[in-house]
This record gives C-alpha cells, structure tokens and sequence, in this order.
C-alpha cells in the first residue's frame, strides 16, 4: 500500500502538476486527523513518510516525569533512559506509536482529506496559471449560456463572459470559437472563476498586437483605444522613427491587418489616427473622418473648440454624437464642435490661423 501511495504521488506531480511536497504535507495531516480519531489520542503526534523506504510512522510527543499518571502525555524517566540514558525530567521525547493495522485503517481515514487537498493544489496550480494571463487575450469555444453568463472553454477552465461584456452585434452559440479578453481571475471556494469580455477596449488593442508585428516589437506605440463594441473604435499609434508610417503598419498592404481584426470583431468599424502631442493636430486627427478647420484649446480646462465646414459638422458629430464622443474618449480632452457659420457668429474664427486649416488630417482612416 505505501509503495502504492508515493507512487501516486509521483504521478500527480508529473501529470497535474502538483508539487510533490504540498502532497505529502496533505498526507501527513490527513494521517493525524486518522490516528487521533481511530486511537482516541489527544497526544500531540508527528506522522514521518519516509519515501525512500516506503514507510510511514506516528510518533507522540511525550512529556519526561517521575509517575506517569497520563501515559498518552507522559513517560517515566526510566522507559525514557531506556531509549537513551542522557534524558532528564521534563525533557520532551518522541515514542513510536504506530499501530500494526494503521496502514489500512489510515488509507481509508485520509482518502477523503487528501483528495480534497489534492483538488486545492490543482486549482491552485490552475489560478497561476490564468491569473498570468490577465489583460491578454485567449481563444476559447462556446460551452453553452444562460440568462446570466456565456460560458466560454478556455481549456483547463470555463470562462464567465457577462451580458455587460459581450458585443450587442453578436450572438453565441455552442461550438463558436472566438477569442475573448480576460479581465479577472479569482481564487474561489468553487476554484478558479476566470471572467472575459467581448466589448473591453484591451481586446482591440492586443487584437493590434498579434496582428501588426511593428506594435508587437515596439516600432509602433498604441497610445490610447476608445470603443463602442460592435459598432465602431478609435486607436492612436504613433512611431518615434519619422520613417516609419504608424497608420500605415496598421493598416497593412491592401488593409489585410486591420481588415482580420474587424472580421473577428464582425465588422465593427476602426479609425486608425496618428498620435500628436499637439492637441490642435490630435484632436483634429481623433475626429477623423471629418475635416476640421481649427482647433481652440483651453488647457486649463482640458477642453477644445473645433470649428468644421458647415457640411461637416454632422460628420464630425457622427451619429448620435457618436464620433465626438469616441474622440473625446481618445483625446481625454471635452470637445466642442462648431460649424464655421456659428465660430464666426461668436467671433471665434478671429482666433484662427487659417494657415493651419487641414493640417495632419490626410493619414486618418477609417476601415469598415
């Protein structure tokens, strides 16, 4: 039985996982818990498994007196001496108390503690597992839903994706595989609870990384996403070598790089816009694909004034303010959009250098 025991051991640390010695650290407080409550012992006992043997022991701690009157906590100073003749009085010794039958009578006792043991260290070895793969992304297949919870198979888990966290464009069934950004991972009674999201703005930008190799290797920089899953997102890249063309890494020949990110997230639209740390030239880019004429910047606000042609606001403003709100979002700065006849009725358009008008907006795109 006991060559059978640390064999089983060696298999689990091989197979799960699972560290041989929180293992044997299991065993031995289940063999405690089996000895105490099959010999009535309130002693306080040692149980020692000696791999290399295949044997296993209990030992009792037992306090060194002249009369014994509680055997189970003491031993007279001659059967101590008799172990060895260098014990004193109140010395603390440990006896060998090992039953003939505890062998059987232990298996039985800790099967039950031990496999409960064993099943905390493999969620455990799990939880570090996933808990690693926070903010990243991971393919998964639909398991099944209910009115609470899309449950995504990620492998060794089964992902939470909440009606919050899903695209209002999609609808899941079993067996879709789709790729799913990990927000949380929690350590539970239950065991590990991983939880993911369709709509979270990560997903769009690690989707960026896998796809365009200059962001993976740090050419391009992703400096902020804004995004209305399903229907459409803002991302700015910029590149600190001028020869090397952000938007356009992006984009890819012919769009085949973003065009694979908007087919994995069905279609939703993707302005790519260059970076500036210029607020005049990032805003007017954030609000591609309208023109703009101007912007008016008041930084201790945080805010800005863009003024576009009369034919443009309703693009700059997009559907139900959709666009400014993205750019908005992009920017972390308030944006104001005025058309030029309303600038001009305030007096706003005498702030303007109309040498500036229509700067740095020819590298914003917009993918459907």
């Amino acid at each position: 039985m006991n060559n059978q025991l640390f064999e089983a051991m060696d298999y689990l640390e091989k197979e799960k996982g699972i560290d041989k010695d929180i293992l044997m650290e299991a065993l031995e407080a289940a063999l405690i818990s089996a000895y105490k409550k099959n010999f009535n012992s309130a002693t306080n006992v040692r149980v020692e498994l000696n791999e290399a043997t295949a044997s296993m022991g209990v030992f009792a701690r037992k306090t060194i007196v002249e009369n014994p009157e509680d055997h189970q906590q003491e031993i007279s100073l001659e059967e101590a001496r008799a172990i060895d003749p260098n014990y004193e009085i109140e010395d603390v010794i440990e006896v060998e108390v090992t039953p003939k039958d505890f062998g059987r009578i232990a298996a039985q006792a800790a099967k039950q503690v031990v496999t409960q043991r064993v099943r905390e260290a493999e969620r455990g070895v799990i939880f570090n597992e996933y808990v690693e793969r926070e903010d990243d992304v991971m393919t998964g297949i639909v398991q099944r839903k209910d009115a609470r919870f899309v449950y995504v198979h990620l492998g060794k888990v089964e992902a939470k994706l909440a009606e919050a966290e899903q695209m209002p464009t999609e609808e899941y069934h079993p067996h879709d595989r789709l790729k799913v950004y990990v927000t949380k991972v929690e350590n539970t009674s239950k065991g590990p609870q991983v939880y993911v999201s369709r709509s979270h703005p990560g997903l769009l930008k690690r989707l960026f990384e896998m796809e365009v190799p200059e962001i993976y290797d740090g050419v391009v920089e992703i400096k902020s996403v804004s995004r209305e899953a399903g229907d459409r997102s803002k991302i700015s890249v910029h590149a600190e070598d001028p020869d090397v063309d952000a938007v356009g890494s992006c984009v890819g020949q012919r769009g085949q790089r973003v065009q694979a990110i908007v087919n994995e997230l069905q279609g939703e639209k993707i302005d790519i816009v260059e970076w500036s740390q210029d607020p005049v030239v990032y805003v007017s880019n954030a609000l591609s694909p309208a023109k703009v004429v101007d912007v008016l910047v008041d930084e201790e606000e945080k805010s800005t004034t863009v003024i576009v042609p009369d034919y443009q606001l309703s693009l700059a403003i997009g559907k139900r303010g959709q666009n400014a709100r993205l750019a908005a979002r992009l920017t972390g700065l308030k944006i104001d959009i005025k058309s030029e006849t309303e600038a001009r009725e305030e007096g706003l358009l005498d702030q303007v250098d109309e040498n500036s008008a229509d700067e740095n907006t020819d590298h914003d795109t917009l993918f459907e």
